[in-house]
């Protein structure tokens, strides 16, 4: 049956809009579903559509959710699919029909088994747990028609998901058992057998009597073209996909990848893709990570995901718009072999790019031809090597200075260090001609260029790939090291040698390692300390840096200060600022856990914890124990790392940026050894480049793709599978992360004590008080009279801010009566302040008495003002946010006192200034009372 002879799109168009849910995915059902207008026509062929009739439609106003759209998106997955495919999506819709029991009202058998399936996944129950809850409710009411398991009702559902492959490998990533190898019973690489056993006789035989043979290694591939036209189906999605192009604000400062070089020279490059802002452009992430909870147990998993940049920054990184692509086995490391696990998904890749996928696209109501391009990889530094086919160690550690890295051994600490960063200067500054403090030669070189796709294509044209872990890797001698380790397998797409910002250097790692370098450092933490004995004898080996070279004293090796040394009770000093910073409650976790005044040592800390103390607490602790100028240098390196991670960047400043940076390490390679100096602390001079490239770091990082691999491990259930337990917790939260964009917000039944209902009223009720431990406060509180000049400062600052086009007319109006000719600004801004209250409540009175035009109950009720009887509470629950009296502050470990307000301000020079400046002000000030 053809689409527009079954579908009315028009009448479709009414049903209720589409909420897309980001949070929890508890919600409710009620009534009966909306399978019900499939009555009439679900005895029809298999595989062909039913018609939706508009009069049947309007009859479902009374659903909570927008269950019309749910499966009228999910119908348009079986337009053109197999016959099989439909047949099942039809019979989902047939039990639909079914009461969960006689008589029942509010749930059909459909509606309560998806119910169920979301409350098993948001609260991560077992599928015992699942079976035992069905079990119950069965014995409750013996009529009820529920699936007897979990496996039950996840099978009947997994018509409205998408499926997974599995494609058998090799345990020595040599090759896959795919296409033309499907057959293959060994590798033909190193000839290992692809079964496990080879004895057929131990075998399990199936009932169609086939048997039943257990891989040794096992690769899951979810097919993105099904999941890219997915995204379409959804109408608040599919909306959302072109909004790089018709949905942002161009005000030339960086927002998103969009606004970097490299999307706009890809668009320049191939025009005829970028005119269908629809067309889908990809990162790929990848990390290991353990899916146990215990470090004990070595096992490393890798899944390969997928980034969406086509969604505005705020989405890209949410979870449910993360695609899983690949989920390569453990349990080690696929390392320079993770090509041969690639092939399914850039097969794919290819084909999205060279033929298009014929998508439907429900915001618009047409069919398009769409295509995909994957524009760069996020990944940490050993993963960067394993992705782009560049060695990440040794003299060549930097992969944009490449063959022009400049590195040396450190014979003691037996490891590379990386200083040479006054390559990096202006070609004028003072440092390069500074031969005395560092290593005794002018600095006469330009900075490195990075390598394009191009010619890292045509150098590596005839490189020999060799796959596999028994397979000898190509190396070189000592003389001629080679930094190459394959030629990526990502120069099979026809477009990657052209893309500019092919592999992102992981902002979150960088400054985590760096801040474990200052810290250990300062703190001289065994272990994480750079400067050590063996870091002081390079010294001697360089000749450099003498006022910290070794001396013999009496025979024995004796070692100066550094201009950083710290006393023991510095130390402590230096603790006790981390240890005692009260923060806002939810802005980071409990840092002070991590610190030991008495021990001098902070340790046990995670990356975004790194990323706090980088940013504000670090600054503090060193100006009140280091050196100045040691201080100033490590706050001005804490400042780079804090401007770089601005979600709106100026690109203006990103020169000063780099400029500081590069600054910034040079002088520290006056204070800090050369041990200090790893490739970590390298890497920052090139971040600035790769944010001009791709945009802000935030869509570029690892630290949403962290926060996504450790919401995996929930979905292992059986730890001896531990890859296929993850592989159908994922295809099981695809479906309900498909059904929760279209249910309704306010159906959320979860209770967060930071949440606030917002009402839909001119002057919204929003917030609510706490008392106690997080609870609710219930109590009534007596009534408090405020004062006429709070009553006035409240009221004000309402009317100047409000947005509000009436009031703004008599704000005008007022301005004008107030000035005068010989009156000076100043004066006639005070007696605006001053009297504009009071005048706009007469103003209105007057013209409601006059009638002479209809005033707005919303704007009488803003003439008034607020009442003078208002109540008091010590915890008030705002937008999401928690506020405190000072009061109340001094008994909790967090601080929720202190508040900021932005508003329009009117700034004088002085009283006799005639040309104020208006605009935003930032006013900073605690809760008192």
């Amino acid at each position: 049956m053809d689409m527009e002879e079954s579908v009315n799109l028009k009448d479709i168009s009414h049903a209720p809009p589409k909420n897309t849910v980001t949070t929890s995915l508890q919600r409710k059902f009620t009534k009966n579903t909306v399978t019900d207008i499939f009555t009439k026509n679900l005895g029809c062929l298999v595989g062909e559509i039913p018609t939706l009739d508009a009069d049947e439609l309007s009859n479902q106003d009374d659903l909570d959710d927008d269950l019309v759209g749910l499966l009228h998106d999910a119908r348009d997955a079986f337009r053109e699919g197999p016959n099989d495919e439909a047949k099942k999506f039809f019979q989902l819709l047939e039990g639909g029909q079914e009461e969960l029991y006689p008589g029942c009202k509010t749930h059909s058998k459909l509606s309560f088994m998806i119910r169920l399936l979301i409350i098993k996944c948001d609260h991560k129950l077992t599928n015992g747990a699942y079976a035992d809850i069905a079990d119950l409710v069965r014995k409750a009411f013996p009529d009820a028609k529920l699936p007897k398991s979990f496996n039950e009702a996840n099978s009947a559902l997994k018509v409205l998901g998408l499926n997974y492959t599995k494609i058998d490998a090799c345990p020595n990533d040599c090759m896959l058992y795919w296409e033309e190898h499907a057959n293959s019973t060994s590798c033909h690489v190193c000839d290992t057998p692809r079964w496990k056993s080879n004895d057929t006789e131990n075998d399990t035989p199936l009932e169609n009597g086939k048997v039943h043979r257990i891989p040794k290694n096992i690769l899951r591939y979810f097919p993105i073209k099904r999941r890219l036209q997915r995204l379409f189906m959804c109408q608040e999605t599919a909306s959302n996909m072109p909004w790089h192009t018709s949905g942002r604000e161009n005000d030339h400062h960086l927002h998103h990848p969009v606004d970097g070089k490299a999307w706009k020279e890809f668009d320049s490059l191939y025009p005829k893709f970028s005119e269908d802002p629809r067309n889908v452009r990809l990162g790929l992430a990848t990390d290991g990570f353990s899916p146990f909870n215990s470090m004990s147990i070595a096992h490393s998993t890798w899944p390969v995901i997928l980034i969406n940049y086509n969604l505005p920054p705020w989405m890209i990184m949410k979870p449910e718009f993360l695609m899983i692509a690949l989920l390569i086995p453990g349990p080690s490391s696929p390392g320079n072999d993770i090509d041969i696990y690639l092939q399914p998904l850039i097969k794919d890749l290819k084909e999205l790019w060279e033929f298009g996928l014929e998508t439907y696209d429900s915001s618009s109501n047409q069919r398009f031809d769409m295509r995909a391009a994957l524009m760069t990889t996020v990944s940490d530094f050993p993963a960067y090597a394993m992705l782009s086919g560049w060695s990440t160690k040794g003299y060549f550690a930097c992969p944009d200075c490449h063959y022009d890295t400049d590195s040396e051994r450190l014979d003691f600490s037996k490891k590379n260090c990386y200083r040479a960063t006054r390559r990096f200067l202006d070609p004028a500054h003072p440092c390069r001609y500074n031969k005395r403090n560092f290593d005794g030669v002018i600095e006469e070189r330009s900075e490195p260029i990075p390598l394009k796709g191009a010619d890292v294509e045509y150098m590596l044209r005839d490189f020999p790939n060799e796959f596999g872990k028994k397979q000898k890797k190509t190396r070189g001698d000592e003389d001629d090291p080679v930094p190459w380790r394959k030629i990526s397998i990502l120069f099979q797409l026809p477009y990657w040698k052209h893309c500019s910002n092919r592999h992102n250097l992981d902002v979150m790692h960088i400054e985590k390692n760096v801040f474990d370098n200052v810290l250990g450092t300062l703190l001289d933490i065994p272990g994480k300390t750079r400067d050590h004995e063996s870091a002081r004898r390079d010294l001697v080996k360089m000749n450099i840096m003498p006022e910290l070279q070794p001396k013999l004293v009496d025979g024995r090796e004796v070692f100066p200060r550094s201009h950083f040394w710290m006393s023991l009770e510095q130390k402590r000093k230096f603790c006790r600022v981390i240890k005692n910073a009260k923060l806002p409650q939810g802005y980071a976790s409990n840092i002070s856990r991590c610190v030991q005044v008495e021990d001098r040592k902070i340790t046990g800390y995670k990356s975004h914890d790194a990323h706090f103390m980088m940013n504000y607490l670090l600054p503090i602790a060193v100006k009140t124990t280091l050196r100045k100028d040691v201080a100033t240098l490590l706050i001005r390196l804490c400042g780079f790392f804090k401007g770089i991670w601005s979600k709106t960047i100026d690109p203006q400043h990103l020169d000063r940026l780099h400029s500081e940076i590069v600054e910034a390490l040079c002088m520290l390679e006056r204070i800090f050894p050369p041990a200090f100096f790893d490739i970590m602390v390298h890497l920052p001079v090139h971040l600035v480049k790769q944010i001009k490239l791709g945009g802000p770091v935030s869509s570029n990082c690892m630290y949403g793709i962290e926060r996504y691999l450790h919401e995996l491990k929930f979905d292992v259930r059986n730890k001896g599978r531990s890859e296929g337990s993850m592989a159908e917790g994922y295809q099981a939260k695809e479906c309900i992360a498909f059904i929760a964009r279209h249910l309704k917000r306010s159906n959320i039944s979860t209770h967060d004590v930071n949440e606030c209902t917002v009402s839909q009223s001119f002057l919204p009720k929003i917030g609510r008080p706490i008392e106690g431990k997080g609870r609710t406060s219930k109590k009534k509180h007596c009534g408090h009279m405020i004062d006429r000049m709070t009553w006035a400062q409240a009221h004000r600052y309402v009317l100047f801010n409000c947005d509000c086009e009436d009031v703004e007319r008599y704000i005008n109006e007022h301005k004008m009566c107030v000035s005068s000719k010989r009156k000076r600004k100043w004066n006639s801004a005070q007696d605006h302040n001053k009297d504009f209250i009071d005048w706009f409540r007469e103003k209105v009175e007057l013209e409601v008495e006059e009638g002479q035009e209809i005033i707005s109950d919303h704007l009488i009720w803003l003439s008034k003002g607020p009442s003078y009887v208002a109540k008091k509470h010590t915890c008030y629950s705002f937008n999401g946010y928690r506020f405190h009296t000072m009061k109340r502050d001094a008994k909790c470990v967090t601080q929720n006192s202190g508040v900021t307000l932005t508003a329009i301000t009117h700034s004088f020079a002085s009283s006799k200034d005639q040309n104020p400046v208006v605009g935003d002000v930032n006013y900073y000030g605690s809760i008192q009372d």
